[in-house]
This record gives C-alpha cells, structure tokens and sequence, in this order.
C-alpha cells in the first residue's frame, strides 16, 4: 500500500537529516579509509533502509517504485558509496525472490535481508560475460540433491561483506544465449567459494568488490529462485528486476547530480575573481543552468516512469530512457561542477573531485549506455515496424 503523501515527506526528512548530519561529514574519511564504520552501517539497518522495497509481512517498508525513488534522491546527496551499502538488499538481491521466490525461500531470506542482517549479493558478471549476460560459463551440473557451481563470477559488488550470493550458472550447456541458465541462492559460507582480493577501483571508495570463485561448490537444488519449476530460467527472473532497479539508478543519478549543482553554486557565489564573484560571469551561469535544466528533466522522467510502474503499466523502454538519460546527466554535471571549482575542483578535499570519479560508474552497471539505447532503439523500431 502506498504511503500518505505527509508520512512519504516524513521519510524523507528523515533520511536527509540522516545524510546532513552522519553521512556527509564522513565522506571524506571513508574516501581515505576505504572504509564505512560499522556503526553508520547499524544506524542504516536501525532505520529500515536495508528493507525499504522489501514487503511489510517480511519486515521491510514495502516502499513502491515511486517512494523508492523519492528516498534514494535523497541518499544520492552523500557519496554513493553509502548507498551502495544498502543497493542490493533493495534491489537485484531480493527482487528476484520477492517476484518469484518460494513461500519457503522468501520466509527464510527475505527477513534477514530486510534487517541487514543478511547483505546480499548479485553474482552475473564474468571475466567473458558482461553485457552478453548470456555467454555465462560458470556451470551448475546435478549430483542427485544438489547441483555442483564451477566458475568465476567478476566485479561482484558488496561481495567481500556478503552472507548471500544469487548466482546464475549454466544448467543447461545444451542451450546457447541466455536459455538454461538458473539463478541459484548460495550462501557465503558454502564450501567451494574462495573471494578475490577487492579490486581497487577508480572511486567508491568504502564499497567493496571482488571476484568470486566456484570450485566444486554443492548447493541444494531447493536453493534454485522459484523452485526446480524454475530450472533454465534464471534470466527471466533478472530480467523483472532490471527495470526497478534501472529507476532506482536514475534516481541516485537525480540525487548526486542535486548535491553537485548545490556546490558548485555555493562555490560560484563565494569564490571572487576579477573583483566579483565568478557566479556574475555568463559563461558559469550558463553552465549552471544546464546542470539545473538537466536535473530538473531528468528528475520529472524518472518519477513519471516510477508512477507508471506502479500503475502496473509496461515502462521497460521508460526505464532504460530513464537510466540513459540521467546517469549521462551527472556525469555531465560532474564534469561541470569540477571546472566551475577551477583548480580546487582537482583536489580531493573538495567532494566535486570524489564525486566526478564516483558517478561515473552509473553509466556501466544496471546495462551500460549503449545496451540503454539499443532496448530503447529495438523497442521502437519493433512499435513501428
């Protein structure tokens, strides 16, 4: 059920308050540290953010896409690494078995993921399969009540810290493409998984990825998503997920693109050259409208796209439009943001500098720019052929 217009504003006060105060003061040192103190982590699970798309009955909010979205605008304010802590017990790592999970899979997992007591963990990629999600090779063969995972599954976020993994591995090596290949429920602490050393990556720093290893891994064949009825059809199961979790993305987009105009608007007014505050040059004012336009667009189609969902309408193409538009938007507000800092903007103490690095990953993960215009693309020529 959705939630009362002043109870939805009520919530997002509180997650604000939430960034202002515990989050964005520790930016910094995470950036430093590579690290998020365990007790802003506890302080999350305390208010629920691990749960906010999980249903009630399982101890989550039950938040809707549109209320999903208008939450996650507000964590885009603080670096996306703290985001990131929470991403996957929202989205790819329990969607799956709230929209197809059995009654027993969903009682057992979905409270502890709901609570943070369990993070999860979303194991697709490979060192030969990204965006061909369908070339994966890591293989699932059957040995009387288990199936037996051999592969390396890459760049796999929230995997070090991770208690649950949904794996997708290859139970039929019959079939080609994205046919036969089953979305499994593995523990972490399952005999036969070895983790990599964490990739040290360009930005986002504090959340962690790693390579994931599957060696003679035995994983009951209870633990395939649905049920064995739901044997080779692990990809079906991703694919609902991918366009909430396309929104929720765009949603950060809006969020870190909203803290980047507001610094570097703060920094225009106070920073002085030529006898005047370099906010009074065209050439800036300019650059900052393009950045508030573009949010402002950006802002209005990804909850326009969130209502229709919720509406139950089809918005795959509205997601990806969604998702191309305004993980490209920060980027370029980013880029902007930096030169409008001058040189202060290439030195760490400012945020612009950790936030241009940071959100550039959005346009990769959740299917890169050029796999957005070619569902976009594919789905028009479709319409109108």
């Amino acid at each position: 059920m959705a939630l009362d217009a002043e109870t939805l504003a009520q919530l997002c006060t509180t997650v604000r308050r939430f960034v202002e105060e515990r989050l964005i003061p520790l930016e910094a040192q995470v950036a430093e540290e590579d690290l998020i103190p365990e007790d802003v982590i506890q302080d999350m699970r305390d208010m629920g953010l691990f749960g906010l798309t999980i249903p009630e009955q399982f101890g989550g909010l039950g938040l809707n896409t549109y209320e999903e979205c208008r939450v996650v605008m507000e964590l885009g304010h603080a670096a996306p690494a703290f985001r990131s802590v929470i991403g996957t017990n929202n989205g790819i790592g329990s969607q799956g078995l709230v929209m197809d999970g059995t009654a027993q899979q969903q009682a057992h997992y979905l409270p502890k993921l709901a609570s943070g007591e369990t993070i999860g963990s979303f194991a697709l990629t490979e060192p030969d399969a990204g965006s061909d999600a369908g070339a994966v090779q890591t293989r699932a063969v059957r040995e009387g009540d288990f199936y037996v995972l051999n592969g390396t599954k890459r760049y796999i976020t929230n995997a070090p810290s991770a208690q649950l993994f949904t794996v997708f591995a290859r139970t039929d090596p019959q079939q080609s493409g994205s046919a036969g290949v089953s979305a499994f429920l593995v523990d972490a602490g399952t005999p036969g998984i070895t983790l990599g050393a964490k990739n040290k990556k360009m930005g986002q720093q504090g959340a962690y990825v790693c390579d994931v290893i599957f060696d003679d891994c035995r994983v009951p064949a209870g633990n395939i998503i649905g049920g064995e009825q739901n044997l080779h059809k692990g990809f079906q199961t991703a694919m609902k997920t991918l366009d909430r979790g396309r929104l929720h993305i765009s949603a950060l987009s809006v969020g870190c693109a909203r803290r980047l105009i507001e610094l570097a608007a703060s920094y225009a007014t106070e920073r002085r050259q030529f006898g005047q505050p370099i906010a009074e040059f065209q050439l800036l004012q300019g650059m900052l409208a393009d950045s508030e336009a573009e949010c402002y667009a950006a802002e209005c189609m990804v909850l326009d796209a969130a209502r229709r969902r919720d509406e139950g309408q089809q918005i795959t193409r509205q997601a990806s439009c969604c998702k191309l538009f305004a993980t490209e938007m920060v980027g370029r507000v980013a880029d902007r943001a930096v030169q409008i800092h001058g040189g202060a903007g290439y030195m760490e103490e400012y945020a612009v500098a950790r936030f241009y690095r940071d959100v550039r990953l959005f346009r990769i993960y959740e299917g890169t720019s050029q796999i957005q215009q070619g569902i976009i693309a594919r789905s028009l020529i479709k319409e109108y052929s």
